[in-house]
């Protein structure tokens, strides 16, 4: 399907998921809920700032990147940089000159980045030194990902390929077709072990063989329903999360659910629509839904837990796990920080004056912040310390 098509169809998805007229009319939408008072029982410490890249508004899967002990990012006007994730020192910095869409991901040693113009490009961890430049099928709107000699990159118009990592030179490719209407955005491959685990935009997660590109299994997330176009948009945009065998996903339109890693099998689903994503662990699924409200569900079996609606309409990110707390960016700039154990909210951060929309990146128990003004934030929590003994 043409680019300009899919971009349109996108463009009138956000229009008409948010209540909006295309001649004028008043907006509908529901406003985002007012921040309330409350006494913090978390206190929040931000590290350092470092004002490195940007989105320039676009919805791009650009977003940090933690790997071998450093902190890499990337903007849409071709910087890549380095850094130092206990101080955030800039190790080195270039300027690719290239329209990134996508990325940064890793394979080995490489730093693998994908463009808006359809290419694939591998930079060195080292110094960021090009590697290789190669072309693919169309743009590339999620993070690649690789292992093993073998780089994966999932571009816009459904095909999966498979690069050799030391020249870029094709392995093998999987293709999916695209629905008429889709989300603009696409689920990254999740490397693991020899095998990769991806969502598509019909609703369908799929294994792969890491190193021809076989498929092991598919299995239906969400099944398209519906009289129109924008009723059957049943994306997964939302990156799996993979947690002792277990697989979790979320589709928009459509569920979430958890897969056996071994064999596809569906372990069990809920109806709950998501685009913007989710964290897991041994115990509990946390999801942000179309509705900005964040949901707890028990991982053995999908039942609710809990749910938190005080952030309703505030264009919230992913949740992700920090310790015994979940935190969640708003459209506002503010860090929303919950208690795992019932949903209540234990602090707020400011943390900027442009929306953060990507997942918070949380290593060792620090949290980065990545806002569309292209500053990148370390916080790190607070934790109680223990009583003196008597």
């Amino acid at each position: 399907m043409p680019q300009v098509a899919r971009f349109i169809g996108w463009s009138g998805l956000l229009l008409l998921l948010g209540g909006c007229s295309l001649f004028g009319a008043k907006d509908n939408a529901d406003p985002p809920a007012e921040l309330v008072d409350f006494k913090p029982t978390l206190e929040v410490e931000t590290l350092w700032h470092a004002g490195v890249a940007g989105s320039d508004g676009r919805y791009l899967a650009l977003r940090p990147l933690y790997h071998q002990g450093r902190l890499f990012l990337a903007d849409h006007k071709g910087r890549v940089v380095a850094l130092d994730p206990a101080s955030g020192k800039t190790l080195w910095r270039v300027d690719t000159g290239l329209p990134l869409s996508g990325g940064p991901g890793a394979a080995g040693e490489l730093l693998l980045l994908g463009t808006e113009e359809a290419e694939l490009v591998a930079l060195t961890q080292e110094k960021g030194e090009q590697r290789w430049r190669r072309r693919v099928s169309s743009e590339v709107l999620s993070s690649p990902a690789g292992e093993a000699g073998v780089a994966v990159v999932r571009s816009a118009d459904g095909r999966v390929i498979g690069v050799n990592s030391s020249n870029g030179e094709t392995r093998w490719f999987f293709d999916r077709s695209v629905p008429v209407l889709t989300l603009r955005g696409n689920s990254s491959p999740l490397v693991r072990d020899g095998r990769v685990f991806i969502g598509f935009a019909n609703g369908k997660l799929a294994c792969l063989e890491l190193d021809s590109g076989t498929q092991v299994w598919e299995t239906p997330i969400a099944t398209p329903r519906g009289r129109t176009e924008l009723e059957r948009v049943v994306d997964i945009d939302a990156d799996p999360v993979l947690v002792e065998e277990v697989i979790y996903s979320a589709s928009f339109h459509g569920g979430v659910a958890a897969v056996s890693e071994a064999s596809g099998v569906v372990l069990w689903k809920r109806k709950l629509s998501s685009h913007a994503g989710l964290d897991a662990d041994w115990r509990q699924v946390y999801l942000s839904d179309n509705q900005d409200h964040i949901w707890s569900l028990d991982a053995n079996n999908g039942a609710s837990l809990w749910q938190q609606k005080m952030l309703h309409a505030r264009g919230i990110s992913a949740p992700a796990i920090v310790g015994d707390y979940l935190v969640v960016g708003d459209r506002q700039g503010y860090l929303h920080w919950f208690a795992q154990e019932d949903g209540h909210l234990v602090a707020r951060t400011h943390v900027s004056g442009e929306p953060i929309r990507i997942k918070p990146l949380v290593v060792d128990g620090v949290v980065y912040v990545f806002d569309d003004g292209g500053r990148l934030t370390a916080l790190r929590p607070k934790l109680p310390k223990p009583p003196k003994p008597e």
